[in-house]
């Protein structure tokens, strides 16, 4: 077998220019992917730092953090890719097409991170607050994703989802920063008006946990076939609602009772 040296050059020539001109196309593109990577963790920094300046959510500001960084490196990863000559256009048609299948396989997933995407900007509340929603009376603890950790008064974490909660009634008892108590106590129809009223009054006036401003009320509310109800409406800072509320139940008792003021046997509470 005869090798015909012209075209045995011919071929080491062709293949070695291939090489060049591919390893010109690899340096490049890890060149590319390399600064890349710096800039995205320097973009993330940046952006961080702003929307701390401007005092954005935390949980707000780490989920626009996690998707900024995952769109650059997306983009980069393309971009890389592309560097080396291979081609983008079916790579791009392969994702779009199992993002579609992953979406429509997580409706409620996707239903919950959009909840969850509302509360975060709009801030129905915040970690800390005092909420009640879907049943549930609780603390709020982190704004996840997809679910809101709560704690319970009995110390029961619960989760509950961003899409249920978002599109539910929501109230909040902690973002007015004061709270007020409404109690009824029912008297029997031989006591003194003015007197039970001026005992009650005394009662949430002398409880140094009970705010001035606004005022505390007392007021008939309802005569009833068996019984005088007298409302008692004491205000408290939030954190101190829970001692007011109770207190203010068993000083009105034993008040009542040291002014002989007859309390029907029952007390309804609202």
């Amino acid at each position: 077998m005869n090798i015909d040296p012209n075209q045995v050059s011919n071929y080491v020539t062709k293949y070695a220019d291939v090489l060049v001109d591919y390893s010109l196309k690899l340096v490049s593109a890890f060149i590319i992917l390399f600064v890349g990577i710096y800039a995205i963790r320097l973009i993330n920094r940046i952006i961080t730092k702003v929307m701390i300046q401007r005092n954005l959510d935390p949980t707000l500001t780490k989920f626009l953090s996690d998707i900024l960084i995952w769109a650059l490196r997306i983009l980069l990863f393309v971009t890389f890719i592309s560097k080396l000559g291979i081609e983008t256009s079916s790579f791009v048609a392969i994702l779009g097409a199992m993002g579609l299948a992953v979406g429509l396989s997580l409706q409620g997933s996707l239903s919950n991170f959009a909840g969850g995407m509302l509360i975060i900007v709009f801030k129905p509340f915040k970690v800390g607050d005092t909420i009640e929603a879907q049943g549930v009376i609780a603390t709020v603890a982190e704004i996840q994703i997809f679910v809101t950790k709560m704690l319970t008064a009995n110390n029961q974490t619960v989760f509950v989802p961003n899409g249920a909660l978002s599109n539910g009634t929501i109230i909040n008892y902690s973002m007015q920063g004061e709270r007020r108590a409404d109690l009824t106590f029912a008297v029997s129809y031989d006591s003194d008006i003015k007197k039970a009223k001026e005992v009650l009054l005394n009662v949430l006036n002398s409880n140094p946990k009970v705010l001035k401003k606004p005022e505390p009320e007392v007021f008939v509310k309802n005569l009833t076939a068996s019984s005088i109800e007298f409302s008692v409406r004491p205000w408290a800072k939030n954190e101190n609602y829970g001692i007011v509320f109770s207190q203010t139940l068993e000083n009105c008792k034993t008040a009542l009772d040291e002014a002989g003021i007859a309390i029907q046997p029952y007390t309804l509470q609202k």
